[in-house]
């Protein structure tokens, strides 16, 4: 089994594929004007329109809710991208770069729903042997 997608139900899908595209500097294919994926290396992030919802039934999901899970993304230096991305992030900055104790350096804010999203460089070699594949 392999994780392949994560997906987020919005309200704004254009506002949420905007952002995003701000902060991977990748571009989202869309594949419905309620659909697209974002691809990485290691997983996409679909990103779906409440409108998605019809095919799965009522109360399924309710967009912008999440207060649980990170979106995470792995980059070559956290501060740079934190100095590239603060007029973009700042208004829900919620961690500046820091060292975490499991060797990750992470900065962590808020999509424009609310979700929590972690930009991270591996610094130590554990943390770098945790995320090699």
């Amino acid at each position: 089994m392999d994780l392949v997608s994560i997906r987020m139900i919005t309200a704004d899908l254009e506002r949420l594929r905007r952002f995003y595209e701000q902060v991977t500097e990748l571009s989202v294919t869309m594949y419905t004007e309620d659909f697209g994926e974002l691809k990485t290396a290691g997983c996409t992030l679909a990103l779906g329109s409440t409108r998605t919802l019809q095919f799965f039934g009522p109360d399924v999901a309710r967009p912008a809710e999440n207060r649980s899970a990170i979106i995470e993304f792995r980059v070559d230096d956290v501060d740079a991208a934190f100095d590239r991305l603060l007029p973009l992030i700042e208004p829900t900055l919620v961690q500046k770069p820091t060292t975490m104790p499991w060797g990750n350096r992470s900065l962590l804010f808020r999509d424009p729903d609310g979700n929590l999203v972690n930009l991270f460089t591996p610094l130590s070699p554990e943390a770098r042997a945790r995320i090699s594949r």
